[in-house]
C-alpha cells in the first residue's frame, strides 16, 4: 500500500480560462483577509488575550503568515499546478499527506465562510431589533432544543447568495467581489481618518496588560493574542488556489500574496493602535469593535455607517474563500481523491458547478447549526497543521529539486525558515483550549477514514 505516491500528471491542460491579473489576485486576498478579523476580533483580542500589545500579537502572527507567504510563493512559481497547499505536497511529500493537507483546507474555508455568514447575520439581526423586527425563535438562533431554536435561517440565505453569485463567470464575480472591498476600505479609511484625532495616550498606559505570555500553553497575553489574530489572515491562500485562471501564474501569485498580505499587516496595525487608542482595551470585548469604538466618542453617523459598510462587506469574505474552496475540491476530484462529479465544468463559463455547489450545501449546514464561538479556533489549528506539513513539502522540495531557477521565486534561509515556521506553528497551536484539539483529532481521524475507505482506490495515481 503506496500512500506516498506522487501526482505524475500535473502538466495536462486545465480546463479554465486564464484572465486574472495582479490585481483580481491582491483584491481576492483583501477579500478573504479584511473582515471578521479587523471588525471583531482586533476588540476581542485586545479586551480578553493582550490589551494594546496586540500590536505585537499581530506583527508575532504576520512574521509566522509572512514566512509562510514565502513558502507559498516560492511553490507557486515551480509547481504551478491548481488546488495550492494541496498540490504542492501532493508533488513533494505525496498522496497521503496532500489528502489531509486538502482535508485541513477543507475545513479550514468551510467553517470560515460559515463563521463570517453568521457574523454577518449578527449585525443585520442588531439592525433588525433597532426596527422592531425579531426573527421567530426556531429560525433565529444555531441548535439549542432547549432555547426552542433549531437553525439560524439569516446565514444559510448568505451562503445561499454568495453560491449563486460564485457560480457566475467568475471575473464577474471577483469584480463584484473588488467593489466591495474597495466599499470595506472607505468604512476604515472613516475611521482611521477620524479616530486618529480622539487618540487618548492615556489609554495606552497599561500596554501590555496581560504580559507576554507563554510561548507554549498560555492562554493569555501577547502569544495567547498572536494565536487569536492568526485568525485575521485566514484566506491568504486563496490567491494560489486560483492558478488555473491567472495568467502568468509564475509571476503573478507571489506577487498576489506578497502584496496583499503586506497591506493587510499594516492596515491591522494601524486600526489597533487608534482602536486601542481610542477606548480603553477593558471596554472592548463587543462584536462590533470598529463601530463601537466611533459611537464612544459621539460619532454616532460614523459608527452607523461602518455598520452598514460591515454587513454588506463581510461578504467579500465568504466569496473569495467559497470561490477558492470550490476550485481546490474540483482538482481533488480531478484527481480522483474525491467522487469525479465535483470536476464538472460548466460549458460557457468554465465554472466547477457541482464542486461549488456542495461547498456551499454544507457551508450552509455548518453556518445554520453551529455557532461562531465553537468553530473560530477549530479553523485556526486546522490551518496551522497544514502549514506545518507546507514547511516540511518546502525543505523536500529543496532536496529533491534544488535551488530554483533564476525566473522562479525563491526562499531565503532554507531549511532555517521552515524549521521557524514549524517552531511558531506549534506554539501557536499549544494556545488552544483542549476541546479544540479534541475536534481537531476527530475532524483528522474522519479524514483519514474517506482516504482509506474511498481515496485510496479511487485515485488516479492507484
Amino acid at each position: 500500500m503506496n500512500i506516498f505516491r506522487k501526482k505524475e500528471n500535473h502538466h495536462r491542460k486545465s480546463s479554465m480560462k486564464r484572465h486574472l491579473g495582479v490585481i483580481d489576485l491582491i483584491f481576492l486576498g483583501l477579500g478573504s483577509m479584511v473582515g471578521t478579523g479587523i471588525f471583531t476580533i482586533t476588540g476581542k483580542g485586545a479586551a480578553i488575550y493582550a490589551g494594546p500589545a496586540l500590536i505585537i500579537s499581530i506583527v508575532i502572527s504576520a512574521i509566522a503568515v509572512g514566512i509562510i507567504a514565502l513558502f507559498y510563493a516560492e511553490f507557486a512559481s515551480r509547481l504551478p499546478g491548481n488546488g495550492g497547499a494541496y498540490n504542492y505536497v501532493y508533488e513533494t511529500l505525496g498522496e497521503f499527506p496532500a489528502w489531509i493537507v486538502s482535508w485541513y483546507i477543507i475545513m479550514e474555508f468551510m467553517t470560515a465562510v460559515s463563521s463570517v455568514a453568521v457574523g454577518w447575520a449578527g449585525y443585520f439581526k442588531g439592525i433588525l431589533s433597532n426596527h422592531g423586527i425579531v426573527l421567530p425563535t426556531a429560525i433565529n438562533g444555531t441548535f439549542a432544543p432547549e432555547k426552542g431554536q433549531y437553525v439560524d435561517l439569516l446565514p444559510i440565505l448568505v451562503v445561499l447568495a454568495v453560491t449563486g453569485l460564485v457560480l457566475m463567470n467568475s471575473k464577474s464575480a471577483l469584480r463584484f467581489n473588488s467593489a466591495l472591498v474597495l466599499f470595506k476600505f472607505s468604512a476604515l479609511a472613516i475611521f482611521i481618518g477620524v479616530g486618529i484625532f480622539f487618540i487618548n495616550k492615556g489609554n495606552w498606559s497599561d500596554f501590555a496588560p496581560y504580559g507576554f505570555g507563554e510561548i507554549y500553553g498560555g492562554q493569555t497575553g501577547i502569544m495567547a493574542g498572536a494565536s487569536i489574530m492568526f485568525y485575521a489572515f485566514l484566506g491568504f491562500e486563496s490567491i494560489s488556489m486560483a492558478v488555473d485562471e491567472v495568467k502568468e501564474p509564475q509571476k503573478n501569485i507571489p506577487k498576489g500574496i506578497i502584496f496583499s498580505l503586506s497591506i493587510v499587516t499594516i492596515l491591522y496595525i494601524i486600526v489597533t493602535l487608534i482602536l486601542t487608542g481610542m477606548v480603553n482595551y477593558k471596554e472592548l470585548n463587543v462584536d462590533d469593535a470598529v463601530a463601537f469604538a466611533l459611537r464612544r466618542i459621539g460619532l454616532d453617523w460614523a459608527g452607523n455607517y461602518v455598520s452598514v459598510v460591515a454587513i454588506l462587506t463581510l461578504i467579500t469574505v465568504c466569496i473569495s474563500m467559497t470561490y477558492a474552496l470550490a476550485r481546490t475540491v474540483y482538482t481533488i476530484s480531478r484527481d480522483g481523491l474525491l467522487p469525479k462529479g465535483l470536476s464538472q465544468i460548466t460549458e460557457k463559463h468554465k465554472v466547477p458547478r457541482n464542486a461549488t455547489i456542495a461547498v456551499g450545501v454544507l457551508s450552509m449546514i455548518c453556518a445554520g447549526i453551529f455557532p461562531l464561538t465553537t468553530i473560530a479556533e477549530f479553523l485556526s489549528i486546522c490551518t496551522l497543521a497544514y502549514l506545518i506539513i507546507m514547511s516540511i513539502a518546502l525543505i523536500k522540495l529543496r532536496k529533491e529539486k534544488g535551488l530554483p531557477s533564476q525566473s522562479e521565486f525563491k526562499t531565503p534561509l532554507v531549511p532555517f525558515l521552515p524549521i521557524l515556521a514549524i517552531i511558531i506553528c506549534l506554539s501557536l497551536m499549544s494556545q488552544y483550549q483542549t476541546i479544540t484539539w479534541y475536534a481537531f483529532a476527530i475532524a483528522t481521524l474522519i479524514g483519514i477514514l474517506i482516504y482509506v475507505i474511498y481515496g485510496y482506490n479511487h485515485s488516479n495515481e492507484a
